[in-house]
Formats: structure tokens, C-alpha cells, sequence
């Protein structure tokens, strides 16, 4: 409804419709009782690419669904800027992302827990873990079945695959059958949030079946520009819908920002909550002083070790052959199988690069397709690539305003390789991938190297190569912290610091990043977080 007019009363606004968005918008609307409004900037999820799996290729940087977010110069990479792909439509990065199931180690919630976030232990998260899912193999002590996310096992394996775990086994690091089981360590196959062939989306696991209840209002096109306060409490949110007329809703019990990790704390600068120095710099007067929004920063960054190979069996190809693309399209479509059907990394491991490490500090990523980064394609040549990424980053950035306007991106500056230690897993990783390709069998595949080549032989040169060709796995968080100390934006409740009636649910709330993809333990928050508003409406 137009500024001017009456605004709509709801007991929950909800902005954002991305991994945590849905989820939270069919737990609150369980309540018939309870009238929930979602906004969401993007469009709806109706693109065929988002739910053939492989579609990722074309999301992954379709600006019809994708925020298209890009880094500030980063130092420690020679100034170059990262492009980070976000998903801006129903389902948010879960309806473009790799489709990836992985949870992280109990040890990462562990030290939430030790941080002071009560209530975050892996103990205290692994019911919601198992709530959320409807996993394949039945459920266990680690694993739920009949919950609203389906988690299946690869039904198409490329002998690269076992390849690959075979030679992992040959230079000591054993098989594991289950990366979200009882230990991380080891290499094996991903689960895949996949569900007969097609993606599983937030959308499509949580909204969609919420999606006919009338207390529930859902909003694409609405783009909040601020959260409305009166005094120390939220009170509403204006948003423009699509793209012109302005919009206000109240919330007469919460607003929820579930808006990801750029647009959740840009929301809370441009509202007047934040640092109150920085506000001040564009003339936004400060509701709340909280230092810690937008700080923190932290993201997944490494590099890629890629081979030519000596088999037509790559997704290079299938890209490089007209048959055999009509082949594999027919077959997903006449049976939901086939390449067309399988996540951006199909085999794994975890592994520790450093002997000081306690726990795994390294993950690979291993596709049976090579390429550059994002939008530059697939290379024109059978080839294979593992991406080796440091999971537990020590390197710290920030994100900052670089306008009052809520439709401007934001500076965003994750500082990639500023900590040393970050860089010497990546170098030792990829050694690593080195030796696994000289073992047998997945040698018996291999041409040669093609990145970075024979001649990056030294620590040195490898780390040349991984600063100047490196780039991200999308997995920012941290940017809303929860915690106790003066840089924490919510509490282990979720609530905003000092503002009544607020809260975050999303990856920006991780105190640190977990040890793997984020968006189950994305999913695994919000449904922690329905949980907790819940309660707190009682």
C-alpha cells in the first residue's frame, strides 16, 4: 500500500525469501493465528535454470536472479576485485548455488558455543540439522528423514570420482562415507540437495508448500529501503515494489532481516544502526550506535588446479558436442538423470594442510569439468579441476556504505590472504593435488596439468599463481555477528543489540565461518531462529 494510505499490519515481517528467508516464512506461518509478510527483492523462481541442477553454470551470473555483487580492490591480491554471485529471487543462493550439503565440524559450533552464544554447541544445533532434512540414507543419530529439504547421494558417478578418492586413500587420507556423520575427516562422495533430478531449493522445499496459506503474504519486487523504528524499537518496513511505488508494512511483533550478508547489515546502516561515525559521513542520523555491523567479514578463498584428460568423460565434452548436449538434455528430461543432474562438485575431502591444525583446515572441491571463474565458461578440452579452498579463514574484512541510498552496493572489502596462515594451507593444498594426481588411479586420467603448470614449481610461485587466479566460494558471513562483546550485533537470541523487536537470520550472524558450504547451516539457523521467536511470543 502506497505512503498515505493505511499500512498493512502484519505480527512478522520477514525481508528477504533466500536460504533462511523461506524457511522462517513456513515455521511462522505454522500458526494460522500469525500473519507473516515475506519481501523479497528479486523475482520468482520460475527460470528452467534454477531447477536443472547444472543450471548453476547459468544463474551463477544471470543478473535476472543474481545480485552480481563485486569486491573493492583487494590488497593482499594485487588489487583485484572478486565477483561475488548472491541470488536475488525466490530461494535466494539456495535456487543458484552448487547444491552442496555440508554442515561444517561439531568443533565450529562448538566454539560458538565458547564464545558465548549459548545454545549454539553441536549439540544444541544437530536437532535442527536433522528437523530440516528428508535425507536418502533414513535417519540416524546425525540425520533426519521426512523434514521439508531433500538430501540425496549422487546418482550419476564419473569414474573420475573414484579416481580421486582412490588416490586420496593412496596418500593416506581414508574414505568417508558421510562428511556430515560422525567425523568430516576423509574423501568422499557430497550429498546434494537434489530431489528426483531437480534442485531442492528453499523455495521449493519450505515456501512452496506454504505458499496457499492466507496468513502468509508473499511480496517479489519489494526491495526494503529501511527498517522503521520508533525510539529503541522496529516498527516496520518501507520498501519499494518493483522498482517504483514505495511501500510501508508494520510489524506488530518482529521484523526479521533474513537478507544475507551484504543486504542485511547495508539495511541496518542505511536505517541507522551501525557505527554512528560512519552513518554520519552520509548524513544518516543514528538511531543506534552499534559499532560491529558490517565488520567481521569472512569468506571461503582459494584457487584451482586443473588438468587436461585423456578420456571424453569431462562436462568439457558434453559442452563441446552438439549430440552429446541433445544426449544428456534428453536424458534429464525424460528421466531426471544423467550429468545434467549433478551438483558443481561431485567428490570431496577434508584434510588437515598444516600439523598444527586439530581439525581439517583444508577442503577440496572436485569437478569433472574445468573452466575459469563464474562467467568465463568452460575450457575447449577434456579437463577436470579441483578447487582447494583454506576452511577456517583467519583473514578479516568489512563492509561498508558507499551511499545513504539502500539501492547502491556497498563497499565490500573481505581482505582476502591478509593472514598468513590462510595462504600457507592454500599453498600446501595445493601440493597436495599434486601428489593425488600422481597416485594411481586417477594419474591413468591425466594428459598433464594445464593450471598452474609444471613450471609453478616453488612455495612461492604457487602462491603467485593462487593471488593472481584465486578466487571465491561465495560463502560470506559474519557481517552481524552474534556474540557478548562490543563488536556483536545480535545476541544468541537473534535480536539486535539495544533495538527491540529486531532480529537477524541469515549467514551474517556466524561468529566465524564454519568448516565447509554454508548453506545448510544457513537453513539449520533459521530453523533454530522460528524456534526462538516462537518461544519468545508465548
Amino acid at each position: 500500500m502506497a505512503d498515505g494510505s493505511t499500512p498493512e499490519t502484519y505480527d512478522y515481517i520477514i525481508v528477504g525469501a533466500g536460504s533462511a528467508g523461506c524457511v522462517l516464512a513456513n515455521r511462522l506461518s505454522e500458526d494460522p493465528k500469525t500473519r507473516v509478510l515475506l519481501l523479497e527483492a528479486g523475482g520468482r523462481d520460475s527460470s528452467f535454470w534454477i531447477h536443472i541442477p547444472i543450471g548453476y553454470g547459468k544463474t551463477i551470473a544471470d543478473p535476472k536472479v543474481n545480485w552480481k555483487f563485486e569486491t573493492e580492490p583487494n590488497p593482499a591480491l594485487g588489487g583485484r576485485r572478486i565477483y561475488w554471485p548472491r541470488g536475488r529471487v525466490l530461494g535466494g543462493s539456495s535456487s543458484i548455488n552448487g547444491l552442496i550439503y555440508i554442515r561444517g565440524q561439531a568443533e565450529d559450533y562448538d566454539h560458538w558455543r565458547q564464545l558465548g552464544n549459548t545454545g549454539w554447541s553441536y549439540e544444541d544445533v544437530l536437532p535442527y540439522f536433522r528437523r530440516a532434512e528428508d535425507n536418502e540414507n533414513g535417519a540416524d543419530r546425525y540425520h533426519g528423514s521426512g523434514g521439508p529439504l531433500s538430501v540425496t547421494n549422487l546418482r550419476e558417478r564419473n569414474p573420475l570420482c573414484d579416481a580421486y578418492i582412490a588416490a586420496a586413500e593412496a596418500c593416506g587420507i581414508p574414505r568417508n562415507p558421510d562428511f556430515n556423520g560422525a567425523r568430516q575427516e576423509g574423501a568422499g562422495y557430497f550429498q546434494a540437495t537434489v530431489r528426483n533430478g531437480r534442485r531442492a531449493s528453499t523455495a521449493v522445499a519450505y515456501l512452496r508448500p506454504a505458499g496457499r496459506r492466507p496468513n502468509l503474504t508473499v511480496l517479489t519486487g519489494a526491495e526494503a529501503e529501511r527498517i522503521l523504528t520508533a525510539g529503541r524499537r522496529a516498527t516496520g518496513v518501507r520498501f519499494r515494489r518493483d522498482g517504483r511505488e514505495t511501500v510501508t508494512a508494520m510489524a506488530r511483533r518482529e521484523v526479521v532481516l533474513a537478507a544475507g550478508s551484504v543486504k542485511s547489515p547495508q539495511l541496518l546502516m542505511v536505517s541507522g544502526i551501525g557505527p554512528a561515525g560512519h552513518l554520519a559521513e552520509f548524513g544518516i542520523t543514528p538511531v543506534l550506535d552499534l559499532p560491529g555491523v558490517g565488520q567481521n567479514l569472512q569468506d571461503h578463498y582459494g584457487g584451482q588446479i586443473t588438468w587436461r584428460c585423456n578420456r571424453p568423460i569431462t562436462m568439457n565434452d558434453v559442452m563441446l558436442s552438439r549430440w552429446k548436449q541433445l544426449h544428456v538434455g534428453l536424458q534429464w528430461l525424460l528421466a531426471r538423470r544423467g550429468p545434467l543432474s549433478v551438483p558443481a562438485g561431485q567428490a570431496s575431502l577434508f584434510t588437515r594442510a598444516l600439523p598444527d591444525s586439530a581439525t581439517p583446515d583444508l577442503q577440496f572441491l572436485f569437478q569433472t569439468f574445468s573452466g575459469g571463474y563464474y562467467e568465463d565458461g568452460l575450457f575447449k578440452f577434456s579437463g577436470f579441476a579441483n578447487f582447494i579452498c583454506p576452511v577456517r579463514p583467519e583473514s578479516r574484512g568489512e563492509l561498508t556504505l558507499r551511499s545513504a541510498d539502500p539501492h547502491d552496493m556497498p563497499r565490500l572489502a573481505p581482505n582476502y590472504f591478509s593472514a598468513e596462515r590462510d595462504r600457507r594451507i592454500a599453498v600446501e593444498g595445493l601440493k597436495l593435488a599434486r601428489r593425488m594426481a600422481a597416485a594411481p588411479p586417477l594419474r591413468d586420467f591425466i594428459v598433464d596439468e594445464h593450471l598452474p603448470g609444471s613450471a609453478t614449481a616453488s612455495d612461492a610461485q604457487i602462491l603467485d599463481y593462487l593471488v593472481k587466479n584465486g578466487g571465491c566460494v561465495s560463502h560470506q558471513v559474519g557481517t552481524c555477528k552474534m556474540g557478548t562483546d562490543p563488536l556483536a550485533v545480535v545476541d544468541p537470541e537473534l535480536r539486535v543489540h539495544g533495538i527491540a523487536g529486531l532480529r537477524v537470520v541469515d549467514a551474517s550472524i556466524m561468529p566465524r565461518l564454519i568448516s565447509g558450504n554454508t548453506n545448510a547451516p544457513t537453513i539449520m539457523i533459521a530453523e533454530k531462529a522460528a524456534d526462538m521467536i516462537r518461544k519468545g511470543a508465548a
